[in-house]
């Protein structure tokens, strides 16, 4: 699609604060209207150090291409929101491709993939003031327990204080959870199902409130029972896509039918789909989560 990256470019050079004006008169919505559920795309990745998809270690490098996608995902009717950092949502902003749509500021880390202090994760993205300053919807957070740590300690009074931050401001924040581990000098997420149940268990309690707080988990085997572990709304996340797409569909279909799960969000594996073909991956994914 035609996106004016000039103008995009000259204003953040010579008028940046246009963007206020921008995020002042944006056209908002509901968290939850129509059908209750929520598919949203995912762009938070970079910010992290992470730009593979698949076997191409630097698919995400090029800003352009990024946006280019995302707004096409945007335009599809059925996607509801956007979550990002703020440069991904500041250009999304300023190309007019965020009325009517939630976004979603990343937290996102400080742990960056393949640091030494990866289990340090530190609020480097978002943080709830700026979230509420542009009239954003919604705040993520991932949280990652290493039990054999010392910088988990961190993290949790980190996103401690940003439950506590979020349920003050009635601003809805979704954890996303994960039991990690060190091995062979990586960092690895446990998908199975016990862990992934612990890990909620320990998200579930975060904060002085959970009035606002969501769920955004991984698929993963026994997911009924994975399920029963919170009453909190839960969305599922995409994760790096391995395998043939009918299967990843497939599996997200059976765990949009359990109670408590509201929907998707999904990145990398939509927006450079296999085949190329932005547009029919979205529209795949808006059938199973909106029908």
């Amino acid at each position: 699609m035609s996106l004016d990256f000039e103008s995009l470019r000259n204003i953040r050079a010579a008028n940046p604060g246009k963007l206020a004006e921008i995020y002042s008169a944006r056209k908002r919505r509901d968290v939850i209207q129509g059908d209750g559920r929520l598919f949203i795309i995912a762009a938070d990745h970079p910010a992290r150090n992470a730009l593979s998809v698949r076997d191409n270690p630097r698919a995400m490098e090029n800003r352009y291409d990024l946006i280019e996608r995302l707004a096409t995902a945007l335009s599809r009717p059925g996607v509801d929101g956007v979550l990002g950092t703020p440069d991904i949502i500041d250009d999304l902003a300023l190309l007019g491709c965020l009325d009517d749509k939630l976004v979603v500021g990343s937290l996102n880390r400080g742990g960056l993939r393949g640091a030494s202090f990866e289990m340090d994760d530190r609020i480097t993205g978002y943080d709830i003031d700026g979230i509420v300053r542009d009239q954003l919807d919604f705040a993520k957070m991932l949280n990652r327990v290493n039990l054999g740590d010392a910088g988990t300690a961190n993290m949790l009074e980190y996103s401690h204080h940003a439950v506590n931050a979020a349920a003050a401001a009635k601003l809805p924040i979704m954890l996303e959870p994960f039991m990690s581990e060190w091995v062979d000098g990586k960092i690895r997420n446990d998908l199975s199902t016990d862990a992934v149940i612990d890990s909620i268990s320990i998200a579930n309690g975060l904060g002085n409130s959970s009035a606002y707080t969501w769920m955004k988990l991984p698929v993963v085997e026994n997911m009924a029972r994975v399920m029963e572990s919170t009453t909190l709304p839960t969305l599922l996340l995409g994760g790096d896509p391995v395998g043939d797409p009918k299967d990843i569909y497939d599996s997200w279909g059976k765990a949009l039918e359990l109670p408590g799960v509201r929907g998707l969000v999904v990145g990398r594996s939509l927006l450079y789909p296999q085949d190329g073909n932005v547009v029919a991956a979205i529209d795949t994914a808006v059938k199973l989560v909106h029908g």
